[in-house]
């Protein structure tokens, strides 16, 4: 498997975990993460993040997103 599709993967697990942890939608945690940097943050961050439990990235997750405005 290829590194981006390596990427691609690991987001939209985590976006789906976002979305069951928080009882959203797939698509409401996309939008929320991508309208507070979480998918950016993602991105950015792949090397160490996808190393880490989803709980913690989880967690990551919902305190740079608070901290650009988000409200979950």
């Amino acid at each position: 498997m290829s590194e981006q599709k390596k990427r691609i993967n690991y987001t939209v697990a985590c976006v789906n975990e976002f979305a069951r942890k928080h009882d959203i939608s797939a698509k409401e945690a996309f939008q929320y993460l991508f309208m507070f940097k979480g998918i950016a943050f993602l991105k950015e961050n792949y090397e160490a993040e996808h190393t880490l439990s989803f709980d913690t990235v989880l967690e990551d997750l919902r305190i740079l997103c608070r901290r650009n405005g988000g409200t979950i």
